[in-house]
């Protein structure tokens, strides 16, 4: 189960040993998001190594472990894979901070154009657009032809 994984579940310099208490004392809760993140110091509870590095939601919570939803690609399709994982091999993810900060100062900005009697659009530019077209100087144009393929001149060789 753990073939390949020298590497992967090895812990980094200075970083071996007991897990800290702060470990044990995050508070997870259903619809949470989460990082997979083996912790070799702890090798129960511990997830297949295809589940390494991912991030879940939580849909389950129990006193030692939480259940995290995950994508899996099977073939060509996505599933909805349900795995419980020990707490040690979990952490908070920060996947959504953005969106939250983002939409937190959207919020604000509407509550301020309207006290100003304004209407604002939050939505965010396009930023695949396609750029302005320009035109080369000091170049000149250089047609190539191919040569001609001469069958007697290369010689047959049988």
């Amino acid at each position: 189960m753990r073939h390949g994984t020298r590497n992967v579940f090895s812990r980094g310099f200075r970083e071996k040993g007991a897990n800290n208490t702060t470990t044990y004392l995050r508070t997870f809760r259903v619809g949470d998001y989460v990082d997979i993140k083996v912790n070799a110091s702890q090798q129960k509870g511990m997830p297949y190594l295809q589940y390494q590095g991912r991030t879940g939601i939580v849909w389950n919570v129990t006193p030692r472990a939480v259940g995290v939803e995950v994508n899996k690609t099977i073939g060509g399709r996505i599933a909805r894979k349900r795995i419980h994982v020990r707490i040690e091999h979990v952490q908070h993810s920060r996947c959504r901070e953005d969106f939250l900060a983002r939409r937190a100062a959207n919020d604000k900005a509407h509550h301020e154009a309207k006290l100003a009697g304004k209407k604002i659009t939050t939505k965010r530019p396009v930023t695949g657009a396609p750029r302005e077209g320009f035109a080369l100087e000091n170049v000149k144009a250089e047609l190539l032809t191919p040569i001609p393929y001469d069958i007697l001149r290369e010689g047959m060789k049988y």
